[in-house]
């Protein structure tokens, strides 16, 4: 067998019985309807849309041997057995993705070491990298000259990291790559890359795909299977293994009712993430149907598909129907295509009035008529408050401005920003029709306040200038600073030192507003304490407001020309004005200019690469990652760990690995320093993430974390902090874990429920792993994570009920093993070696799921398991 086989699970187009010609096309399909009516008589039309996916993915993609038993999960919604799924791409932002490349980079390195071709590993599945997560919003949109200045700031900082990437895209087969300046990923995915249903070989099937971003649901929307995970997960997928899983529970979602007049979008998907986070859908796929589905456009469709990971959910499915149809012809989409789409989710049973007859084992229901204007916060997502509820909820004080000082609550930063609601034409001209009503006014953004503007695509700065709404957000101080992801991933740039140093003497309480999905403590910016999430008009809103101790539906954001009172309701727009200027203004040859000439340009390979990177030695960005050497070389023993942190619930992937500004006191700081790197230009630990010495100094370096080994005056003490034992010295995290890397300590994590929730984020993997960390016992595990642990050859151990580090009296100054055979689900025993002598046994569920996380596992994790396999098969 040649060394590429390995790549392949099975040969594509194995169950040709179930293949048929396509009516009205040249094209074949795989009819998963036969295969699943001959296990079961008329189970079909009872499966959800998300397991008919799943059923035609396996008809044609599955091995012949195992077929009926993988439908059969399906068919009798059971849970027993793992079945494969073959996505039809990975997508991934440049953070994630060029880590998961370099991480590929030093596997080639790695099979050439061992004498095998290096030139051999590429990816198998198409790989679309879009260079997204890089800028940082240095200069705000109140310089006319911003775009230009954060992208030369950008290029002038990640240059090492966009040489590694220009590298990628002609050294490696299978990638693509979209430059900087040119949108968010999961927008670009929406607008354009996905083809909701795909064409290779002759042959149509439903688009699917895995993005390393946990926001990659975004174009569920479309009705296409596209669910976040983490990079060591894509790189999996990207070398052509199945995607192991267990049936999810798929969840329907009955919309009823229609939005109230005025109610945004982002409204309605803070209250569903409120909602939907009480209904316990944690790793479930959610159908949502109904009457108040159907009416949803398919920019509020992809508005709530996009904050799935903040409720909790894997996916987040809407039905393909003709508002499908209307969005692909919307955005430029040829009518091949969307005929495509429509033929064959009818034949196929995908299209929505097929899917009446779907039985889910859960049915939840939302009406939208209920939902009211909505903020989130002030520091989780799922945090729901209505605005006019702001005063009894506490976070409206008395409003009271000294002059020529910043308010208690000043809201530094105002953005509009994310995928999340700029890829929704009604958001963003229902903020450029507040901005230009203010302007009409006289209102004025406050000088403290830094603002912007960053749309997911650059088809949103068209259909602003085609409706006359870009110089009116200008005026306000929102004009565009970048096409990317800039404040919702931590990316919102230095504030003015004049106004961070008032924020420092008078100990401020200072917050950011932004139409995000993410306002985690810590994230948004070191100096704003909390972040409240909200649409993009009331984002402008809060720019004139200027704080959040301010009653956004009553008190007045100021006084026109006139001396009278303004208020919000006094320059909110109509429904109807929005929806007539989004008809009039947003159009098909917009999308059509932006994508492309961003699709058709070619790679240029004027010059022979070499199959190995040229590592730069002293790149702080891009550094041959050290899967064969080091700690990760040495045996993992499960025997003698101490904990190198214990903690709470609710554990996030930026408490792991934190994203924002590298700070000049922190451990990844001061390094950086060592390495000649001026303080400007530090950027973020994400950008870092290529470069192992520096992102391993990021780990569990958010300040606002609480390792409950660390304790003063009765209390636990805030901080990236540890206590090294046995000697009970407290220091800072960094130190401890070059501590007890030094000794060669095996450590682990004791932890609460919903351990590593938020960003699809390896390095809150990586990190832990390279300090030495074997295992991790928690309450629960967030899916991403779970899987990142695994790859990084980490093994997860979930408490069973009724268990926990405070049940059981742990306070970090004990030893721990574990004892068992390691089986998919099995139960082990960790055991507890108190200071005093005292040995308890404690059961604890092993949670590789599978039977391939448990090879993936033994092998040491992801990569070492792919090398592994290489050279096997090169050998026979």
């Amino acid at each position: 067998m040649p060394p590429a086989a390995v790549l392949h699970w099975t040969p594509h187009n194995m169950n040709n019985a179930f293949r048929k010609p396509l009516a009205g096309t040249s094209l074949h399909w795989f009819d998963a309807r036969e295969a699943v009516e001959a296990l079961k008589p008329g189970s079909y039309d009872t499966l959800p849309y998300t397991a008919r996916v799943h059923a035609e993915n396996l008809v044609r993609k599955c091995d012949p041997e195992i077929l009926n038993e993988c439908l059969s999960q399906l068919v009798e919604r059971r849970r027993d057995r793992d079945f494969p799924w073959f996505p039809a791409r990975v997508v991934c932002h440049d953070i994630l993705g060029q880590t998961a490349l370099v991480d590929l980079a030093g596997l080639r390195d790695a099979i050439a070491d061992q004498g095998g071709d290096p030139a051999l590993v590429n990816p198998v599945v198409p790989v679309q990298l879009i260079v997204d997560h890089s800028l940082a919003v240095e200069c705000g949109g109140y310089d006319p000259q911003a775009f230009e200045k954060n992208r030369a700031i950008e290029d002038r900082r990640n240059e090492d990291r966009f040489h590694f990437i220009n590298w990628t895209k002609q050294a490696f087969k299978n990638v693509d790559v979209i430059p900087p300046g040119n949108g968010i990923m999961h927008q670009i995915n929406l607008e354009r890359m996905s083809p909701v249903i795909y064409v290779q070989d002759g042959v149509a099937f439903p688009d699917t795909c895995v993005g390393t971003d946990s926001h990659t649901p975004h174009v569920d929307a479309l009705g296409v299977i596209a669910v976040g995970v983490g990079g060591l997960e894509a790189e999996n997928v990207m070398l052509g293994r199945a995607s192991w899983m267990r049936l999810p529970e798929i969840i329907g979602v009955e919309l009823t009712g229609k939005p109230q007049p005025g109610i945004t979008a982002t409204d309605i998907v803070l209250a569903l993430t409120e909602f939907l986070r009480k209904a316990k859908v944690v790793g479930a796929y959610l159908e949502f149907r109904g009457e108040g589905a159907a009416a949803l456009t398919l920019g509020d469709r992809a508005t709530i598909s996009n904050m799935a990971p903040e409720y909790g959910a894997t996916a987040a499915m809407f039905f393909i129907d003709q508002q499908t149809l209307d969005y692909l012809r919307l955005t430029g989409r040829d009518e091949s295509q969307v005929k495509l789409v429509e033929t064959y989710a009818k034949q196929a049973g995908l299209w929505a009035d097929n899917l009446k007859s779907a039985q889910y084992e859960r049915t939840l229901s939302f009406d939208l008529s209920t939902v009211v204007r909505n903020m989130a916060g002030p520091s989780n997502p799922h945090a729901r408050v209505a605005t006019t509820e702001l005063a009894s909820k506490g976070i409206v004080a008395p409003y009271q401005e000294t002059e020529g000082q910043m308010p208690d609550g000043a809201v530094i930063i105002a953005a509009i920003t994310s995928c999340t609601n700029t890829s929704n034409p009604r958001n963003v001209i229902a903020a450029g029709l507040l901005a230009r009503n203010a302007n009409r006014k006289g209102l004025l953004r406050k000088p403290w306040v830094k603002s912007s503007l960053a749309p997911g695509s650059k088809a949103v700065e068209l259909y602003l200038e085609e409706a006359g709404l870009k110089p009116e957000l200008e005026k306000l101080g929102f004009g565009i600073v970048a096409f990317a992801c800039t404040t919702c991933n931590g990316m919102s740039g230095a504030l003015d030192p004049k106004i961070q140093q008032e924020i420092i003497d008078r100990d401020l309480y200072a917050t950011a507003v932004l139409s995000g999905n993410r306002n985690f403590d810590g994230r948004i910016h070191p100096y704003a304490k909390q972040a409240f999430l909200a649409s993009p008009p009331l984002v402008v809103a809060y720019a004139i407001a200027g704080s959040i101790r301010f009653d956004i539906e009553k008190d007045a954001l100021g006084f026109d020309q006139d001396g009278k009172p303004v208020t919000l309701k006094d320059l909110w727009p109509s429904d109807e004005e929005i929806d007539a200027i989004v008809k009039s203004s947003v159009k098909p040859e917009q999308f059509r200019k932006v994508y492309e000439p961003m699709f058709t340009a070619s790679v240029e390979h004027n010059e022979k690469i070499s199959p190995l990177y040229n590592w730069r030695e002293m790149s702080t960005y891009i550094r041959r990652p050290p899967y064969w050497e080091g700690a990760l070389a040495k045996p993992r023993t499960l025997q003698g760990m101490r904990p190198l942190a214990v903690l709470g619930d609710n554990i996030t992937t930026d408490h792991l690995s934190p994203s924002n500004a590298i700070m000049l006191d922190s451990a990844a700081g001061e390094y950086l320093a060592k390495m000649g790197l001026p303080e400007e230009d530090f950027n973020s630990y994400a950008t870092h993430r290529g470069d192992h010495l520096t992102a391993q100094r990021a780990t569990f370096a958010n300040p606002k974390l609480f390792n409950e080994m660390v304790v003063e005056n009765g209390k636990v003490k805030q901080g990236s902090l540890a206590r090294v034992e046995p000697e009970g010295k407290v220091m800072r995290m960094w130190e401890a874990i070059e501590t007890y890397m030094n000794r060669g300590q095996p450590l682990i994590i004791i932890a609460g429920a919903d351990y590593g929730q938020g960003s699809s984020r390896d390095w809150a993997a990586k990190g832990v792993r390279l300090a030495g960390v074997e295992a991790i016992a928690a309450e629960g595990f967030e899916r991403i994570h779970r899987t990142n642990l695994i790859g990084m050859g980490v093994l997860p151990l979930e408490f069973k009920a009724g268990t926990n580090r405070k049940t059981l009296g742990l306070d970090g100054t004990e030893t721990y093993d574990v004892i068992g055979e390691r089986k998919p689900r099995a139960e082990l025993t960790l055991v507890v070696h108190r200071k005093n002598g005292e040995r308890v046994e404690v059961p604890v569920t092993c949670r590789l799921d599978t039977a391939e996380e448990v090879s993936i596992y033994e092998a040491g994790g992801v990569l070492q398991r792919f090398a592994q396999d290489f050279l096997e098969a090169a050998k026979s």
